[in-house]
């Protein structure tokens, strides 16, 4: 079974067809900075790049045009057609209350994905475009959306409340939803290839740092706290989004600078985290290029970043009492060694030890903390996309 497997982002698109369920990895590629001139289109067959090349790209329908007229005009050499296409995966970043497993995509869930688009206003409108997109391009073809949040409806209702007017956050359903949930699946999953039994042995605490960030408490198999909430801006200090605050700063702000809502929504979300902090960008390895010629922006970023990421590992180590796992993803996670002794060392009293050696020369996946360590830390690839591909499959597989 061929299946196409769609991330859609605000100005992106991620993509895989893969072939299930081996899952082989059959094309991939991006689409980056959709709306503008300059757009940048990637493209891999089997792990060799044969297209890279930049263009104008208008809207995310364009975006997703090309690639399937890419597809079609190399069926030849891909050893598939775009009529052997099975299904369309898609991520959907907020499912709400009501869509908590990945499904098959219906008219009445595309409304429902209408209706909820403003608990996460920098994904869903763009996943939508994606689903509306497909349903024309590939008309016929079945569409399935795995739900981000969909991981975390397992957390007690002590751990989803917010402090507000029970009549109304029940009216406006408002809770703390969570996300990253696709990418703490693959990081659990992957993680198993390290550990001496299933994860469901183990009390962990998983770090997805990318541009977005999000933390989550795993008690043997079980989400049970995670600090996205009610939309994604909350939580970790994120690459534009500042998270964790006091929600009379944000009143205060709006009266003094006039703000309207739209002007603090797009503050909180689009010019603060790293970005705020540094004033130089919200990309972590510029930042801490620039900590290292003494930029005390960069320092102070840096210091605050990792202070918030500290200060959830210990919470959840608190509400699951203990830890025996730390797992490490994302861009930042994976990649940044300098994050992760900054947010390990001065946790030993924990039992997390960092072997610094293996920190700092590890190249992919693996474990980084001293054989004597109570906690193990490891840094592991998530894979979204292989999440979703299996759900997909695995639907189509049982509708059969």
């Amino acid at each position: 079974m061929i299946i196409l497997v769609l991330n859609c982002g605000s100005s992106s698109v991620k993509f895989q067809v893969c072939r299930m369920p081996e899952y082989q990895v059959l094309v991939k590629g991006s689409i980056g900075k959709i709306g503008y001139s300059d757009a940048e289109f990637k493209l891999k067959i089997k792990d060799h790049v044969q297209i890279l090349e930049t263009l104008p790209i208008k809207d995310h329908e364009s975006g997703i045009n090309l690639i399937l007229n890419t597809l079609k005009s190399r069926e030849n050499s891909l050893g598939f057609a775009l009529t052997d296409l099975a299904a369309v995966g898609h991520r959907v970043v907020q499912g709400g209350e009501q869509c908590n497993n990945s499904i098959p995509i219906t008219p009445a869930i595309i409304d429902y994905i209408e209706s909820i688009k403003d608990l996460a206003p920098l994904h869903n409108p763009h996943h939508l475009s994606g689903i509306y997109a497909c349903a024309k391009l590939l008309p016929g073809i079945p569409q399935i959306a795995a739900f981000d949040n969909g991981f975390h409806m397992t957390l007690p209702r002590h751990a989803y409340l917010y402090a507000l007017p029970l009549e109304l956050t029940e009216k406006y359903k408002i809770r703390r939803y969570g996300f990253h949930g696709i990418a703490f699946r693959s990081m659990v999953a992957q993680a198993e290839k390290f550990l001496p039994k299933g994860h469901e042995g183990y009390r962990i605490v998983n770090m997805m740092l990318g541009s977005g960030t999000t933390a989550n408490a795993v008690y043997y198999g079980t989400s049970i706290d995670v600090s996205t909430g009610f939309t994604p801006q909350e939580g970790l200090i994120q690459s534009t989004r500042a998270g964790d605050m006091d929600a009379a700063a944000l009143l205060y702000l709006m009266k003094k600078e006039n703000m309207s809502l739209s002007d603090a929504d797009t503050m909180i979300n689009k010019k603060s985290g790293w970005l705020g902090l540094s004033g130089m960008g919200n990309d972590m390895r510029d930042i801490y290029e620039a900590s290292l010629t003494g930029n005390q922006r960069a320092i102070d970023t840096i210091a605050t970043v990792c202070h918030r990421f500290r200060k959830y590992i210990g919470a959840y180590a608190a509400e699951m009492g203990g830890l025996d796992l730390l797992i490490f993803s994302g861009g930042v996670g994976e990649n940044a060694w300098y994050i992760r002794e900054a947010v390990c060392v001065g946790l030993e009293f924990m039992g997390i030890v960092l072997d610094p050696h293996k920190n700092r020369e590890l190249s992919g996946e693996g474990l980084i903390s001293t054989a004597s360590s109570a906690v193990q830390i490891l840094v592991v690839s998530a894979n979204e996309e292989k999440i979703i591909a299996e759900d997909t499959f695995g639907i189509l597989d049982d509708s059969d």
